[in-house]
């Protein structure tokens, strides 16, 4: 069922012949432009005429009122409110013990340099609502920036036309759970675009949507270009593509397992990617007839066979484990699960991948909702560089300097040197300046 790519008996560079989605933001980018400045020139009038085209709700009033978010927890089933509230005790389990602290490093006597760990001030967060709708992404965004600090946060997700043009009632109802009153009804680039530059008060008359300073959540390549395309107008977590899982597996793996876990990647999206890397041309076959079996099965079908038969997916085939540990690395998941012999050491030898998970006993899903680790995290290969969302990524460090007039005067000469290498002599100036005007003394 998957495609085939073997790799076995060369030292090839892996990179361009692993399978991955084509996707274009910038085209995207260009497509989207338009819409991004209504919204920034006009305001409420651009999002709503945005709102009725794209998604087939013309809204009166764009924020959702502070009772119908408490009524949708009210109406919530019970074992759905249980399991939000045990992935929200998780995550902040995890993400607590993620906050950084201030630290002073004296750097002589009478010079020191202390780190502030700030949070941002305000943040928008995007809850996508199109082929599913996520209140674990709820969670995974608001409790990195509640633990962080963050003072302002604000939710924006698609409306929904069968919920009266307000976003998903699960998701209101998580953003109640975790203390979030300020949702709007908006998606798309339309709502990435408000966040940015904010809304006028709407006809219902409810408060203008002021501007953030960070925007956080994955979507879909809309929601991705406006990302871009603002990005330096406000801060962003990263440039989410569809999802991604690959397993590196040997002979030890069940293939059901293996199997069940690329199906559940590929539910995500038509675009989704999940590949294979195995020595194992034996669990190979056996993981190929579990799909034949099990994709049929699942109530996604089509969704899932188009992902799995897309070209961003496959089978790699490998001489050995090493080479498989160089693939994976050169792939970069989002999501990379380790099952093989010893599996735990194969994990620890990993550089590139969004989130690892050890062993037959921690599939991807369970990253999703409860292992209490975030699952908003790089795609495209951009774990190379990248991670995925933490209280981190809600701080910025900032560097307090103090030093005391004879710390000064001790350094003052090699600022002097240095200004004078740089032709900037007014830098040395404002050092001298304080000894007198003619140099250190």
């Amino acid at each position: 069922m998957l495609n085939r790519i073997d790799l076995r008996g060369g030292a090839r560079d892996p990179r361009r012949l692993l399978p991955r989605a084509q996707l274009d933001v910038s085209v995207a980018v260009e497509r989207i432009r338009p819409l991004v400045e209504a919204v920034r020139d006009h305001g409420y009038p651009a999002i709503r005429e945005a709102s009725e085209r794209f998604d087939g709700v013309s809204p009166e009033r764009l924020r959702v009122p502070a009772e119908t978010i408490r009524a949708a927890e009210g109406e919530l089933d019970p074992q759905v409110r249980a399991a939000l509230l045990e992935s929200i005790t998780r995550a902040r389990k995890v993400h607590a013990d993620q906050r950084r602290t201030d630290h002073t490093t004296t750097v002589v006597p009478g010079g020191t340099v202390t780190e502030r760990w700030v949070p941002v001030d305000r943040v928008g967060l995007y809850v996508p609502g199109g082929l599913a709708m996520y209140p674990s992404t709820v969670v995974m965004n608001v409790v990195p920036a509640q633990a962080a600090g963050v003072r302002s946060l604000v939710v924006v997700s698609p409306p929904q036309k069968d919920n009266d043009g307000l976003p998903d009632r699960r998701v209101l109802a998580a953003c109640a759970l975790l203390g979030v009153d300020e949702v709007y009804a908006v998606g798309g680039a339309q709502a990435v675009a408000m966040l940015a530059y904010g809304a006028g008060v709407d006809p219902a008359g409810d408060e203008r949507c002021e501007p953030v300073d960070m925007i956080t959540g994955p979507g879909n390549i809309w929601v991705t270009a406006a990302k871009r395309l603002l990005r330096g107008v406000v801060g962003i977590d990263a440039e989410a593509g569809p999802t991604e899982i690959a397993i590196l597996a040997d002979d030890t793996a069940d293939p059901a397992h293996v199997a069940a876990d690329l199906i559940s990647q590929a539910e995500h999206d038509p675009l989704a990617a999940s590949v294979l890397v195995t020595p194992s041309t034996a669990l190979a076959d056996a993981v190929d007839a579990e799909l034949a079996r099990q994709a049929p099965a699942a109530k996604h079908a089509e969704r899932i066979g188009t992902a799995l038969r897309g070209e961003q997916s496959g089978v790699v085939l490998v001489d050995d484990l090493e080479a498989g540990l160089r693939v994976v690395d050169a792939y970069a998941a989002e999501h990379l699960e380790i099952q093989t012999r010893n599996a735990r050491e194969w994990a620890l030898r990993v550089r590139n991948a969004g989130a690892v998970f050890v062993g037959a006993w921690s599939p991807v899903s369970l990253g999703d909702y409860c292992a209490g680790s975030n699952h908003v995290l790089p795609t495209g290969g951009c774990a190379r560089h990248s991670s995925g969302l933490s209280v981190q990524s809600f701080l910025r460090g900032v560097h307090l300097v103090e030093y005391t007039r004879e710390a000064l005067r001790d350094v003052a000469p090699h600022v002097v040197t240095l200004a004078t290498v740089e032709d900037l002599p007014a830098h040395g100036q404002a050092v001298s300046v304080r000894f007198g005007g003619g140099g250190a003394s």
